[in-house]
């Protein structure tokens, strides 16, 4: 059974949306794998136990957006080789991502294992959550594997147009990672422990179960398992495309995690509340992620194929209707934040605390469908270098100096410590129109050459 798309042709908008949502559902079910172990052990353990999970999660997440911004550069040259048309070489671009992917998922392995203790010293983690916040990354990390492999899986099918077998997979994931949950952190009152075992036993499932399902499936090409090889030239050109993306996101992750532990110093209380938004965050956001990833495979496609009007129009589409749902999100979280929060925790002080951290990701919430929208364009253009400088700007010209500026102001606020985010969308947003500005005035430049060549022949 083929079920990829070709973007290339027809419609824009309809076919946008039909991709868009697998890849919103499926990123809504990854973010439950976190959420999840905080519903459960918000509901089953302390608040040291919350904590613990909140910094281990984030450590972890840092991980993955660092994978999946490498497997990005799977799906842009895929996208673009079935663009130009050029098939054959998109077999040996999906057998390339295999072995290159197999190495980083051991690198990620060895080093997490040897300096989990260093990093949870490095996040400034509470004393009492201190242990099992290292219990619950080294657990994690030695399942590091399969959190490359479902990754790279789906990075392949997203860039040959099939939004929905990467959205199998993390569902099967993510309903062992519930059962596990419950069982082991629920029933056997395995706290933290419990809560690393059912992740790393769901995704180890789930790449199990996905693989045996994707043999069923056909390619729009010919893939053979002669195409898995250590092939130079497409592993260079994947990492190429792929580590800008990559290392980006493992900045913003980095800022993310020092905000986590510049908060850390504030207490446990304050720990907690924050690690209970940024969950509640990773699904406020889900809608602006789900388009950024949909536009990078959208535009690829367009770009390899020579429709680069197509491509300016799935931006200003995905834009509008990402904001449509910012509003929503940000009503939802300005005004009912501790509604919200009450969802993963019990402790009044936590919920107030996650509810004033969450006002400023209010804000937030609008930005983002300007922000998410005009990387994933970028991506798919392939200037993954420009996605990487402003990233880094906003992360640490703007994030992290704000945040902690922002701590430093008595009476101490998570709300003004919010702020830094938002903060950093516009300065962020700013950048992208200026180089969207810039490579407007390069195209029309280029166009002119070409016509004034074509008056001189004449």
């Amino acid at each position: 059974m083929n079920t990829s798309q070709n973007f290339t042709q027809g419609k824009i908008l309809s076919p946008l949306l039909k991709f868009a949502l697998p890849v919103l559902a499926a990123l809504f079910l990854q973010t439950m794998y976190g959420a999840v172990d905080m519903l459960v052990v918000g509901q089953f353990a302390t608040a040291a136990d919350v904590s613990a999970v909140s910094t281990g999660s984030w450590l972890m997440q840092l991980i993955t957006s660092f994978v999946v911004g490498i497997a990005m550069g799977t799906t842009i040259l895929l996208g673009r080789r079935i663009g130009e048309g050029r098939h054959k070489e998109a077999g040996s671009t999906i057998g390339a991502s295999i072995v290159l992917f197999l190495i980083i998922g051991i690198v990620i392995t060895v080093f997490m294992e040897v300096f989990a203790v260093p990093v949870a010293r490095i996040m400034q983690t509470p004393s009492e959550a201190f242990d099992a916040t290292v219990l619950y990354v080294r657990i994690c990390s030695a399942g590091s594997i399969f959190i490359v492999a479902y990754n790279v899986l789906g990075s392949i099918f997203r860039g040959i147009g099939n939004s929905r077998m990467p959205l199998i997979t993390v569902a099967i994931a993510c309903v062992c990672n519930i059962a596990g949950d419950f069982l082991l952190v629920g029933v056997f009152g395995m706290a933290t422990a419990g809560a690393a075992i059912a992740t790393v036993c769901a995704q180890a499932i789930s790449v199990i179960i996905s693989v045996i399902i994707i043999r069923r499936q056909s390619f729009p090409f010919e893939f053979h398992m002669s195409d898995i090889r250590a092939d130079r030239v497409q592993m260079w050109e994947v990492f190429r495309l792929g580590f800008p993306i990559a290392f980006q996101d493992l900045l913003v992750s980095i800022s993310f995690l020092t905000i986590t532990a510049i908060v850390n110093t504030l207490g446990v209380i304050a720990s907690a509340g924050v690690g209970v938004a940024e969950k509640l965050c990773g699904f406020i956001m889900l809608v602006p992620s789900a388009f950024n990833q949909s536009m990078a495979a959208f535009v690829s496609q367009n770009i390899g194929a020579g429709k680069v009007k197509r491509a300016d129009k799935a931006l200003v589409y995905g834009i509008g209707t990402s904001l449509l749902v910012g509003v929503l999100m940000a009503y939802l979280s300005f005004f009912h934040g501790d509604l919200l929060a009450g969802l993963f925790a019990r402790d009044g002080a936590v919920i107030a605390a996650a509810a004033d951290y969450l006002k400023a990701y209010a804000i937030d919430c609008l930005l983002v469908s300007f922000l998410f929208c005009m990387i994933g364009y970028f991506n798919g253009w392939g200037k993954t270098t420009f996605v990487m400088v402003q990233g880094i700007i906003g992360a640490f010209c703007v994030r992290i100096p704000v945040s902690f500026l922002m701590s430093r102001i008595l009476p101490v606020s998570l709300f003004k410590v919010g702020l830094a985010t938002p903060c950093s969308s516009v300065v962020q947003i700013l950048l992208c129109a200026l180089y969207l500005a810039y490579m407007r005035s390069k195209s029309r430049k280029a166009a002119s050459g070409t016509a004034g060549r074509q008056d001189d022949v004449v």
